[in-house]
């Protein structure tokens, strides 16, 4: 993977200004660094400037960008992150008509497919990507981003020039772009936040490119275009037929995903996904004579202080023993101490530019940086649930009709910390309701649908939509932010296709949570495995972690200019930290609880102080 950086505008004329705009541009790059340590590089023309770090994973000589090949004596250059699945297949297919490349990389093939097929050429790629293409000949730059936003790319347009990268920290270098939030930015992290709205950047004028969509930026002005999204229709395929489709698609997605000129390993947590995902992978590798590498995570003390709830009903070690052994990996146990967890909670506002999902994050971060050191490709077993079905709110009816997420079905968590009067300034409610009704209004419910199967349907376009990016954003930065390229086989665009149509009748038979994923993978794994419980990502129930919370809180808080005092209202908090958290009750998806909603605070209060955030409120 890499990170991607630039600026362009078809009336200025950088190369009057060489030195300052190559400072810019060197700038931006240098943020990306963590991205992409191996190598980089800038291109500055006359309307354009573009940066690229890079991580070397195919193609390790000749895979340099920027990347620029000519035809008809015009330049054509690309900045690409990302990972294409089907390189053989485009290559082939451009060398039977007459196409030359110079390279072994996927980046070339990207670039000459533009070249023959126009801007359009995108639908074709199977992979991961981010990327931008200059053009020349026409004065134009195009972004592009993939099906499922597995990749991320920010751009803002200030006066007619379009800035982008793939972290806001890199856009900060450029004089034009500050960060700036406003009373909808501090709206989305209150009320909608970990996740955010598709296409929002948190600050004021920055836009994350949709999944699925390129953006086309000439001087007749700035055109977004969807080339991908999720699509409603009959499923008409039998039971039978949809179990082999299924397990054929969710074979080939891994095995396709494993393509890598460095070794690979797999995160195993001993649940039916990551197990699923290291059971095919240790097939394909046994065939080369080649054992497979798996990490498992924990938290220091959770043997003696985990408690079992609604959410989280079982420990994973024994299960992840159970794995290891039947595949025969070369498995590694890693461990979290809750000192390190919240320490490195600011580190996490870093790597994402502003807050995100707390503890879940930082100690993922942590487990990142020291698979790194051995790897630089990881498979996991992320979205399978978005996409299979498996969290409660699938299941129960109670999720059904709130006219709102519902992995946040009660705002009131939010709600009561803040200032009376900024409470109801905010319209929170208001606000997230229509940001609820925008995303719905985006799917189509078939015919012979009833209102349960309609609902169900929309909870299954939203978990896609917004919860699997706020996933997968989160996979992205913990992993990217070491150098380390996670890949996520249960995203891929054919599967997800398929499965988001079959009918709840066979998604859930015989009430078997994700039973198309369990069914269809029968001897791939032992059953005790593929019809295990669903247990989450683990977290700490370290008592002394929400306490070390607690105290630096309190800290912060005894500082009058503390940022968070401009709407938090101290006394609650001061309350709700001397308060007894509930472990089973989360105010975000599955884990996100009472020690959380700490963090949480913690994490805002320094992502204000440390990018200086003109909060304008």
């Amino acid at each position: 993977m890499c990170g991607i950086a630039g600026f362009f505008h078809t009336k200025k004329e950088y190369s009057d200004h060489i030195e300052y705009y190559r400072s810019i541009l060197e700038s931006m790059k240098e943020k990306l660094i963590p991205r992409g340590p191996d190598s980089s590089g800038i291109v500055l023309t006359e309307d354009c400037g573009l940066a690229h770090t890079r991580l070397s994973i195919i193609d390790l000589r000749d895979g340099t960008q920027p990347m620029t090949r000519k035809m008809d004596g015009y330049r054509y250059t690309i900045v690409y992150n990302g990972e294409l699945y089907n390189t053989k297949a485009l290559r082939e297919n451009l060398q039977n008509k007459g196409w030359q490349f110079q390279t072994t990389s996927d980046t070339e093939v990207i670039l000459l497919s533009f070249l023959h097929d126009g801007a359009d050429f995108v639908k074709k790629l199977d992979g991961i990507f981010s990327f931008a293409i200059y053009d020349e000949r026409h004065h134009k730059l195009l972004l592009y981003r993939d099906s499922f936003g597995i990749k991320p790319l920010f751009y803002a347009v200030r006066d007619g020039e379009v800035i982008f990268a793939s972290e806001p920290k890199a856009m900060f270098c450029h004089p034009a772009c500050k960060p700036t939030v406003s009373m909808d930015g501090l709206r989305e992290i209150l009320g909608i936040g970990p996740a955010r709205i598709p296409g929002s950047g948190i600050y004021q004028g920055m836009c994350e490119l949709e999944p699925g969509c390129y953006l086309s930026c000439s001087r007749y002005g700035i055109k977004k275009n969807v080339y991908w999204r999720l699509m409603s229709h009959p499923h008409e395929d039998s039971y039978e037929k949809t179990l082999e489709t299924a397990g054929e698609l969710i074979y080939s997605a891994i095995k396709r995903q494993m393509v890598s000129d460095v070794p690979i390993c797999t995160f195993l947590s001993g649940g039916v996904d990551s197990s699923l995902v290291s059971s095919v992978c240790s097939r394909e590798l046994k065939k080369n004579g080649e054992q497979l590498t798996t990490f498992s995570f924990d938290f220091d003390g959770n043997e003696k202080y985990f408690r079992a709830n609604t959410f989280q009903p079982s420990q994973d070690r024994p299960y992840v023993d159970r794995m290891k052994d039947y595949l025969q990996t070369d498995h590694h146990y890693l461990s979290c101490d809750y000192g390190k967890q919240a320490d490195l909670l600011q580190e996490s506002v870093k790597a994402h530019d502003m807050p995100c999902m707390t503890d879940i994050d930082s100690s993922l971060l942590y487990f990142c940086s020291l698979v790194s050191q051995s790897h630089k490709v990881v498979l996991t077993g992320e979205c399978a649930d978005e996409v299979f079905g498996g969290y409660p709110w699938f299941h129960k009816k109670e999720f059904f009709g709130k006219n709102t997420f519902p992995w946040t079905p009660d705002l009131t968590p939010r709600l009561e910390l803040l200032q009376e009067d900024f409470a109801e300034e905010l319209h929170l409610d208001a606000f997230v309701e229509k940001a609820y009704y925008d995303a719905i209004c985006q799917i189509e419910a078939l015919p012979e649908e009833n209102e349960t199967e309609t609902n169900r349907r929309q909870i299954g376009y939203l978990n896609i939509r917004f919860f699997m990016q706020t996933l997968l954003n989160r996979m992205d930065r913990t992993s990217m932010h070491w150098g380390l390229e996670a890949r996520v086989p249960f995203a891929d665009r054919k599967l997800v296709e398929y499965i988001f149509n079959i009918p709840w009748e066979m998604k859930a038979k015989d009430g078997v949570v994700k039973n198309i994923l369990r069914q269809s993978s029968k001897g791939l794994l032992p059953d005790d495995i593929l019809f295990r419980r669903k247990s989450p990502y683990p977290k700490s129930y370290h008592p002394f972690y929400e306490e070390l919370l607690g105290k630096r809180l309190l800290q912060e808080l005894e500082d009058s200019n503390a940022p968070i005092l401009r709407f938090v209202d101290k006394e609650k908090v001061l309350c709700f930290i001397g308060s007894v958290k509930d472990y089973g009750k989360p105010w975000y998806g599955q884990l996100m609880a009472g020690p959380q909603m700490l963090a949480y605070l913690l994490q805002i209060n320094f992502w204000l102080k440390e990018y200086q955030v003109d909060l304008r409120i």
